[in-house]
């Protein structure tokens, strides 16, 4: 049997202590917890018209190992009602957290009303969980008029607190939309808060990294008062990493090993459904999410599948193979899946919520051109499709929602990307990091007068993306931390852009 097909039996038989007891696993009975189990909160994800997924993880001790818990099974009772102070329950049952999952419980609730808050808890033995609200989206007919979404990304620990975070739940969301960067497997410096770890490789690694930034409290608070859809870009793994090639450029096998135990973590930490359980280092992240007749969020994994970077790493200048037209950021599945989605939907606007900065951005000054390889001005062959895809096939109102580069940018993007006078297929809005460091603001003045598509580059300032949708408008709040030096940071708006339905671009 090949090392491939072992991996994906060894998960596939680790599957069975997702929610069901398995065979042989010992059964702790209504345990006594000597301190709370729940101190990595609760969390719901990924909803759709009558369903949702509920989250927690037992850890009394979230970063001792194995988060300060027993090696038996633990039952996990959980329960959601229609009211707060669950009143009228509405769903109730009991699930398994098991060691194998890290004590984590994933809950996929059915049967419920489209368009509406729901409440919910767990409890385990003696403990009880705190209280979560989350919401169900709109029915697929749903003649829903009003959206509204924060868009978050690249959330470095030591460098700054989240009162991003804190800021949001005085938005009134219907949901939170995270486009990469949950955690940073790498050490940096650390500017405003610290921790002792070095770069993560392990499973233990990553899910201590994991327990470290769920501690946060504003967070947490995020978490339990909105639903979210989230994808991972490189640093749930390793920073810059393409398919099965890491950035220090191990050998394939042995960096695959890294990426199942970083998978494994991000499904135990996160609300993602069943369908996003990872067999090894494989998993199935991208997906879409109907909002009614209003919108759908089509979300892409620009990672997993993509071809090695060409010309080198960073900023480089063109090279033959830049060009190649084999060369996939999405792979070529997923780039079927994305055009089929795409030119099936019947919604007012599509929400491409992605990874990289997917506008033409030449980053050198002067005549010459240079391109960041591990964006989509890496990838120009893959994204000449797309453009021409949604040129020719004109789903309606495309914008596209990036993060990774931690600055905001608000660009065009045109049919032919670099050249202006290719007529314009979509928007693009690129939050900034939520905590994680920017280049000076000196660069992205460059990027800024080197590309006529960009109205906005902005590095000085963290926070996140607040966007309004209605039938005839998108618009985009960024919105700015005042200092992220504080968790209980002030927030302002920097600027706001609107896309009309009908005109491709950013009305300026």
């Amino acid at each position: 049997m090949d090392t491939k097909r072992r991996t994906l039996l060894a998960s596939a038989i680790r599957l069975a202590a997702l929610g069901a007891l398995p065979v042989g696993v010992a059964r702790a009975a209504a345990p006594t917890f000597t301190s709370d189990p729940f101190t990595l909160g609760v969390a719901s994800g990924f909803p759709e018209p009558g369903a949702v997924v509920l989250w927690t993880r037992l850890a009394p001790e979230p970063l001792a190992p194995g988060g300060g818990m027993p090696a038996e099974a633990i039952a996990v009772d959980w329960e959601l009602a229609d009211d707060d102070r669950f009143r009228r329950p509405r769903r109730r049952g009991r699930v398994y957290a098991t060691s194998d999952w890290a004590h984590s419980v994933h809950v996929e609730v059915t049967g419920l009303d489209p368009a509406r808050d729901y409440w919910y808890r767990f409890r385990a033995g003696d403990a009880g969980s705190p209280v979560g609200r989350t919401r169900t989206s709109p029915a697929p007919d749903a003649a829903n008029a009003a959206l509204k979404v924060a868009v978050a990304c690249c959330q470095h620990y030591e460098s700054g607190h989240y009162a991003a975070y804190r800021a949001m739940l005085g938005d009134d969301l219907d949901l939170v939309v995270h486009v990469g960067d949950y955690i940073y497997e790498n050490r940096g410096v650390a500017r405003v808060r610290s921790h002792d770890a070095t770069e993560a490789y392990t499973l233990d690694d990553y899910r201590w990294r994991y327990a470290l930034y769920k501690s946060d409290p504003s967070l947490q608070a995020a978490h339990a008062a909105l639903p979210w859809l989230l994808t991972p870009d490189d640093h749930e793994v390793d920073n810059d990493y393409a398919a099965d090639r890491s950035e220090e450029r191990d050998p394939p096998e042995l960096f695959l090993a890294r990426r199942a135990a970083a998978y494994q973590a991000y499904y135990e930490h996160l609300p993602l459904p069943r369908r996003m359980v990872p067999f090894g280092p494989y998993a199935r992240y991208y997906t879409r999410r109907r909002l009614g007749t209003l919108a759908d969020i089509h979300v892409l994994d620009g990672r997993q599948f993509r071809a090695a970077h060409a010309c080198g790493m960073g900023r480089v200048a063109p090279c033959p193979d830049l060009f190649s037209a084999e060369r996939s950021m999405l792979g070529a599945e997923q780039e079927r899946w994305l055009e089929q989605s795409l030119g099936e939907s019947s919604a007012r606007w599509n929400l491409i919520a992605q990874q990289t900065v997917f506008a033409n951005m030449d980053q050198m000054p002067g005549p010459d051109v240079g391109y960041w390889s591990d964006g989509w001005s890496g990838y120009p062959a893959a994204r000449r499709r797309l453009t021409r895809f949604i040129a020719e096939r004109r789903p309606a109102n495309p914008v596209i929602l990036s993060g990774d580069v931690h600055a905001f940018l608000v660009n065009d993007v045109h049919a032919e990307p670099g050249d202006a006078g290719s007529p314009i297929v979509a928007a693009e809005l690129v939050t900034t990091s939520i905590s994680s460091p920017a280049p000076a603001q000196s660069v992205l003045d460059t990027w800024k007068a080197e590309n006529g598509n960009v109205h906005l580059a902005r590095s000085d300032y963290r926070g996140y993306t607040r966007l309004t949708v209605s039938r005839d408008t998108l618009v985009a709040d960024l919105v700015a931390v005042d200092d992220v030096r504080l968790a209980d940071s002030r927030t302002h708006v920097l600027a706001s852009f609107a896309v009309d339905a009908g005109r491709p671009g950013v009305v300026s």
